[in-house]
């Protein structure tokens, strides 16, 4: 699945079947693995986001994502947030890609996850610009355990130009 692809998913309590808000973004730790996802915040001044832990979501789908309980719903102060998909400071998507030797892949379109494997990022797709996907389309880097996020750039190693496949 794409990250992109669970942005907007309704959000419901499997308890209750009540609808407990919308996705607006992925919760991701240094490792690059999922830690939970972001829910619509009506509080715009507010320094804390509403959140669910990875864990206690039940299950996930092309139309809803099901979590455990309306308990599962927390306030996570936002400053404690590390990585993001695609709001914040430390937010990934649009992101430029380079090798360690300079050379610019492109930059972050969406993020994949494997459903069987649960929080695991497996790649990164990358955009080289709007003429160079209607041409090539857009290309997919295999995550590698040595990409590092760093302040305004992902970092891989030397030779993932030679990885890149399509989606």
């Amino acid at each position: 699945m794409r990250m992109q692809e669970m942005i907007g998913l309704t959000v419901y309590d499997v308890e209750h079947g009540k609808k407990v808000g919308k996705v607006v973004d992925i919760l991701l730790d240094l490792n690059w693995s999922i830690v939970g996802i972001q829910l619509e915040n009506r509080l715009f001044w507010n320094s804390s986001v509403k959140a669910v832990r990875w864990e206690d979501i039940v299950a996930y789908g092309e139309d809803a994502v099901m979590i455990c309980n309306q308990q599962a719903v927390r306030k996570w102060r936002a400053e404690n947030i590390q990585n993001t998909f695609l709001t914040g400071n430390g937010k990934l998507k649009e992101l430029p890609v380079l090798t360690e030797d300079g050379i610019r892949l492109g930059h972050v379109t969406d993020v994949y996850f494997e459903h069987e494997l649960g929080n695991t990022i497996t790649g990164i797709e990358i955009s080289d610009g709007f003429f160079t996907d209607l041409m090539e389309g857009r290309k997919l880097l295999p995550f590698m355990p040595e990409m590092t996020r760093g302040e305004n750039a992902i970092m891989v190693p030397l030779g993932s130009e030679q990885l890149l496949e399509k989606p």
